[in-house]
């Protein structure tokens, strides 16, 4: 199908048009709202019929400052805002030290009233702060998951791309929001299609699933006072294909191997053949979903001697064979 013929109408669908809002809080991220809100508008060009109202909302009246210094005028304030079927709150970069407290108790009746809130980027702290992300599972942005994890000691915070606990939705920034919002998407009457559809139009070439983690910069788990693991970890990284030996990456790191495992165990919470073993299965994850390589060279490629070892490990890293990988995400491949 052209993209001409998205745009040709289509006789409205039974079910009434949903209204999202978006409350942009100050130097709200621009990144991760105009991925969640352009999915929206695509996904109504894609099922050629009207399916969501965006709905802009502000603490007043005065135009939202982005983070990257546009402003934005909001449709209404929040005080003044009609029903919703759902809010995502756009955080700010970087978190704001307080909230005006009538914004917060608006929040708390809009849960109370059963409307599905979501956060995107920082927009989880507000929610936190508010005390709806109680007893769910969220997510935000990695530079500010320990952060939050401190001031919120009893919220379950994961490092996932997005995530979609009941009537939870959080994501944690920049180009997650698209695949959280294709996801949403996916839910509804013929949605899978429509998704689908919608992220050709992003030029979007796969969906990321809530299993996706962000992937967070070593020098952010350990910080800049190991400098030999960081070294240890860029060896391993530079060899995938042929994996080293533990006495190996000792040797050339002038380490004993019971040092290696000890700054493996302190800073990263795991053996360093597991750690290598992760490395080697992300890396086989990235050639599987954005190549057309074959399963049996994938392995090879990244260090497994045989294609039924890699299927197993694979497994049980990521819950899906390497094949039923491809297969949930769309990608026919020749094997």
């Amino acid at each position: 199908m052209s993209y001409a013929e998205y745009l040709q109408p289509q006789a409205p669908a039974c079910g009434t048009l949903k209204t999202f809002g978006f409350l942009l809080i100050p130097n709200f991220t621009a990144i991760g709202f105009a991925s969640a809100i352009e999915t929206l508008r695509m996904a109504g060009l894609a099922a050629r019929r009207p399916l969501y109202r965006t709905l802009l909302i502000a603490a007043g009246n005065e135009p939202v400052p982005a983070s990257n210094g546009m402003r934005v005028l909001a449709d209404t304030s929040f005080e003044q805002a009609p029903p919703l079927d759902a809010l995502f709150v756009v955080g700010a970069n970087p978190i704001p030290q307080k909230y005006d407290r009538t914004l917060l108790a608006w929040l708390r009746r809009l849960a109370e009233q059963g409307v599905p809130l979501g956060g995107i980027c920082t927009g989880s702290h507000l929610l936190a702060c508010a005390g709806l992300l109680k007893g769910y599972r969220c997510t935000l942005h990695w530079e500010d998951i320990e952060q939050v994890k401190e001031k919120f000691p009893g919220i379950i915070i994961s490092n996932q791309l997005y995530e979609l606990d009941r009537d939870r939705y959080t994501c944690s920034g920049g180009t997650a929001a698209m695949d959280m919002t294709l996801q949403l998407v996916s839910r509804e009457p013929d949605g899978a299609e429509i998704a689908s559809r919608a992220a050709e139009l992003l030029l979007c070439d796969r969906v990321r699933s809530a299993r996706d983690q962000q992937r967070i910069p070593l020098r952010q788990k350990i910080g800049n006072a190991q400098p030999k693991l960081s070294q240890i970890v860029a060896i391993m990284e530079s060899n995938l294909e042929e994996p080293l030996e533990l006495e190996e990456l000792a040797h050339l790191n002038e380490v004993s191997v019971r040092q290696l495992e000890r700054l493996f165990h302190k800073y990263l919470g795991r053996k360093p053949s597991q750690y290598y073993l992760e490395l080697r299965l992300n890396r086989a994850r990235e050639l599987l979903l954005r190549s057309d390589a074959q399963v049996r060279d994938v392995a090879l490629a990244c260090g497994f001697a045989s294609p039924a070892h890699f299927s197993k490990c694979y497994s049980r890293q990521f819950g899906l064979s390497p094949r039923g990988e491809r297969k949930q995400s769309g990608i026919a491949v020749q094997e």
